[in-house]
């Protein structure tokens, strides 16, 4: 395993649902040491500072720490543990998936279970079980069993998928990739660009954006950057029953420019800068749009007076659920891009950029 598939497992396998995001944190900031000042905000997003040979203009690249997860809220008297989410679940993709409650004393295991089908109506095993009908099984059979366990309320529940590849090794699986993937390309181009960009760079890790894009709104407030790029994964329509306009992405094809969702129409000079970058360095590009949801970007471009801003992501199979899956290649053209529009945004760059 070469020394960037190890950053890759490290920042997936590590623990981190929005509100708890301090594993991650730790894992940037042993990476990060010595590439760059570090500093934290008071919602505890990680800021990395890289002075290139001129302080303005700043650029920040923002990739979320937090992923998708549960909160404990309420422990029955049989022992089984009622959560709530925290960040975006299909009801579909959690029955039966294995999840860690991290407590005080330690890991707790379980399972996401709920009613049966076999006791079921006919009419209600055709309708999906609701959140709200499912709970985690501990293996206690009494709260003060669970509660001898270390598990409150309010503790954080994690899922538990470790990394690993595929049959064919270009293919990465693991949990999380949303938006550790972000993570891991900020420490990789802060390796790779060397001291003579032409701006100071800012890597941030931001907490809390699956809940409401917080720590984006926090740090950039810090920064204030003069160009801002979210990081982030890209829903990949490479499978059955997908139409291609529906999610253009393809695994193996290439990062992914964000034209539109609903936090962010990307400046357009940006955008232009990015696309005519990639054809220079010979880097396959994809496009795609989103119509809901919204990314950090979608804060960091109304901090101050404004910082043209844009999305780039990486093609990414089942987000939003334990396990997804990316393209290696995709990932390192990815970091590739990055270093080459960055070397590119000097003074006279970013003003033309409005």
């Amino acid at each position: 395993m070469d020394e960037r598939l190890r950053l890759l497992k490290e920042i997936t396998d590590a623990p981190g649902v929005p509100g708890f995001e301090g594993a991650v944190a730790r894992v940037m900031e042993k990476h990060l040491s010595g590439l760059a000042e570090l500093s934290r905000d008071r919602l505890g997003s990680i800021i990395a500072k890289k002075p290139g040979t001129a302080t303005s203009p700043r650029i920040m690249l923002a990739g979320h720490m937090d992923e998708i997860g549960f909160m404990v809220t309420y422990i029955t008297k049989e022992g089984y543990v009622k959560f709530q989410t925290l960040g975006g679940w299909w009801e579909q993709v959690l029955l039966a998936q294995r999840v860690t409650v991290k407590t005080k004393d330690g890991d707790v295991p379980g399972i996401i279970g709920s009613k049966p089908p076999h006791i079921l109506d006919p009419e209600a095993r055709k309708k999906p079980v609701e959140k709200r009908d499912m709970f985690i099984d501990i293996g206690a059979f009494s709260q003060e069993e669970a509660e001898g366990f270390g598990v409150r309320p309010g503790d954080p529940v994690v899922p538990d998928s470790a990394f690993g590849t595929m049959k064919n090794a270009n293919l990465l699986m693991a949990k999380a990739w949303d938006d550790r993937l972000g993570c891991a390309l900020i420490i990789d181009v802060m390796r790779e660009i060397g001291p003579g960009h032409p701006n100071t760079l800012y890597g941030v890790g931001t907490v809390q954006e699956e809940v409401g894009l917080r720590g984006a709104i926090t740090s950039a407030h810090l920064i204030q950057p003069d160009v801002g790029f979210a990081l982030e994964v890209d829903i990949a329509g490479d499978m059955p029953g997908v139409k291609e306009h529906e999610a253009q992405g393809k695994l193996g094809k290439g990062p992914a420019v964000l034209l539109y969702d609903s936090s962010l129409i990307p400046n357009p000079r940006l955008r232009d800068l990015v696309m005519d970058t990639a054809r220079r360095e010979n880097i396959p590009l994809q496009f795609d749009s989103m119509a809901g949801g919204g990314t950090d970007a979608g804060r960091i471009h109304v901090t101050g007076g404004g910082a043209p801003s844009l999305v780039l992501g990486v093609p990414c199979r089942y987000i939003h659920s334990h396990t997804g899956i990316i393209h290696r290649e995709d990932y390192d053209r990815m970091v590739q891009l990055l270093v080459a529009v960055i070397k590119r945004l000097d003074q006279s760059t970013v003003a033309g950029l409005v």
